[in-house]
């Protein structure tokens, strides 16, 4: 399938690009259209984060990220964390959120919206700020897989004792192997 969205993806619209790809249409394709020029993208395109459509920007309906989750009833923890991740990077733009120290997901959400902004930056095209950011959503979709089987299966991660490789690295690459 071909969808749309405005130009300039960062944070939320690329979270979306990830997960369609990963998780809703593993052949899509996207094209990416000028803010103020929405209505110029192709009527069969399936829009996202574009005003008046059913997958619209973020409000009080929450992300686009989060929209995507339920209206493909994608249900898997480590999605939901990082949707947790985008709405508090979001927050942080919109409406000054600063995270406490004790709030992971809050403190990875501002660091994420930097390197999205950096790379959206540094990148000439979307089509190039989409592959630049694709290996950051993936790593972090695993390290939250990842650290959730472990909480939920009642297991410790290995201390660290700073010599190489670290046991808890070797522990979560086979937890993470294990379960694909």
């Amino acid at each position: 399938m071909k969808w749309v969205t405005r130009d300039y993806v960062h944070l939320d619209r690329m979270a979306c690009i990830w997960l369609i790809k990963r998780f809703v249409d593993r052949q899509a394709t996207f094209s990416f259209v000028p803010w103020g020029q929405e209505n110029s993208r192709a009527p069969e395109d399936i829009a996202f984060s574009i005003p008046q459509t059913e997958l619209s920007p973020h409000d009080e309906g929450g992300t686009t990220f989060q929209k995507i989750l339920r209206k493909y009833q994608l249900h898997d923890h480590a999605l939901e964390e990082l949707a947790s991740v985008i709405q508090k990077g979001v927050d942080h733009v919109l409406h000054g959120y600063c995270p406490p120290k004790e709030d992971t997901q809050g403190q990875i959400a501002v660091g994420l919206l930097a390197v999205s902004e950096g790379l959206m930056m540094s990148r000439l095209t979307d089509a190039d700020i989409v592959v630049a950011n694709t290996p950051i959503y993936d790593a972090l979709y695993d390290n939250f897989k990842v650290h959730g089987i472990v909480k939920r299966s009642g297991q410790a991660i290995p201390k660290n004792n700073a010599l190489g490789p670290t046991l808890a690295t070797q522990y979560l690459r086979t937890i993470l192997q294990d379960n694909p």
